[in-house]
């Protein structure tokens, strides 16, 4: 049975509904809605019908059966009739409606007067009809109607107002309950902006082929079975994007932080290139706590990665130096690969490169740049040059050493 169909059967009113035309309209759908009620009460009949008829068969009662069938439908199909009515009532003196026992006492009183208007119909019809011996005439039939069935019709007309007020008070937890889904829906939604504008950030910093090779590398491990090292790989960027997502909104870190990050990524890296790639990492300490732009050396890394160790098929080597030289600190990347093609500028060296040029040119005016040139002992360096400045004091958790157990 359909939430809509019941709400129309028994007319679950809303909880404004008060004005007198919300009344009128009320009733009058209710009186639409006799076919419903015809169709429910018939159900009810056929119910005690068929405790009428064990009974008879118990007794041993001559009466035809039919007969009961006749009295039982009568009695049913009169409570149909008064349905609508009490329906109304039941919106008129509301249950909810303080005090509470002043409402139950006047539907106390209703359900006394409609159960006995229901009894006097019921004499008319059995004494017209001369369903039973014992009822020949109105009097003689309504006596033992009210004895009998009194109790019972004030329990129909409670099962009409319950049912009714069941149905109100569900219809109020729906209400409720999409009130609720669409908080969480309206609060997803924002979270997934947030979560938007982060990656928006992220997409800026971190180059889209990083991301897009470190999980094409992960899907690579599970197909072969070595879940461990895509569980690994995959614990290793986790914690990457995290301390990248916790210093967002920061344009510049510590040095410090910074080398975490390269940590972190050179892990993920390990993890790909095993044995093959071997980072020697010399910082001078003088610069461990100098500003530098956010994710700085990952596309630097990257790159020399990328062009030093995968165009070669055997081992490799990064060599990441930091040093001060009076106010500007100076990094240098250098890796032992084929170095820079010839003929081709070192100012079209991808877009990682320019974006981290222009970067250091937009945080520290043009004191500060970013040159690549082949080494003398082969291989491409990458020097990064920019001025001193002391990072803000702040309270940094150490992912690498968190991570360590992953290597």
């Amino acid at each position: 049975m359909s939430k809509s169909w019941r709400r129309k059967a028994f007319g679950a009113p809303r909880p404004t509904q008060t004005s007198g035309a919300s009344l009128e309209g009320s009733f009058k759908r209710d009186v639409r809605n006799y076919p419903l009620y015809f169709l429910l009460w018939t159900g009810w009949g056929l119910f005690y019908f068929s405790q009428g008829l064990t009974q008879r068969l118990v007794s041993h009662d001559t009466t035809p059966w039919w007969r009961y069938l006749v009295a039982w439908a009568l009695g049913v199909y009169i409570w149909a009739l008064l349905t609508p009515a009490i329906l109304w009532l039941g919106r008129k003196f509301p249950l909810e409606r303080r005090p509470r026992w002043a409402a139950a006492t006047v539907h106390l009183l209703l359900g006394a007067g409609f159960s006995a208007v229901e009894l006097s119909l019921e004499s008319v019809m059995y004494s017209r009809l001369q369903l039973f011996p014992s009822m020949q005439d109105f009097l003689g039939t309504l006596a033992p109607l009210l004895l009998k069935g009194f109790h019972g019709g004030v329990l129909d007309y409670w099962i009409v107002i319950g049912v009714q007020w069941g149905l109100l008070y569900y219809r109020r937890y729906e209400q409720r309950s999409q009130e609720a889904l669409k908080l969480e829906l309206r609060a997803a939604e924002l979270q997934s902006q947030l979560m938007g504008a982060q990656l928006s950030a992220l997409k800026m910093q971190l180059q889209p082929h990083f991301l897009f090779n470190t999980l094409n590398a992960i899907t690579v491990l599970v197909r072969q079975h070595k879940s461990a090292d895509a569980e690994q790989m995959l614990g290793h960027l986790s914690d990457l994007l995290r301390g990248v997502l916790e210093d967002v909104d920061a344009q510049e870190v510590s040095l410090r932080r910074e080398l975490e990050y390269l940590q972190l990524y050179l892990a993920i890296e390990h993890v790909r290139f095993a044995d093959r790639l071997r980072v020697e990492i010399s910082v001078d300490p003088a610069t461990l706590e100098a500003s530098v732009p956010q994710l700085l050396l990952q596309p630097i890394v990257e790159n020399a990665v990328r062009h030093g160790i995968g165009r070669s098929s055997s081992a490799g080597r990064i060599l990441i130096r930091t040093a001060r030289s009076g106010g500007m600190v100076e990094v240098h990347v250098q890796d032992d690969g084929p170095g820079l093609p010839l003929g081709k500028s070192p100012e079209h060296q991808g877009i990682g490169l320019a974006n981290t040029r222009a970067r250091l040119r937009q945080l520290y005016g043009e004191g500060a740049g970013l040159s690549i040139e082949n080494s003398d002992g082969g291989g491409a360096v990458v020097t990064l040059r920019f001025p001193f400045r002391d990072s803000p004091t702040a309270v940094v958790t150490t992912y690498a050493a968190h991570n360590a157990d992953r290597g």
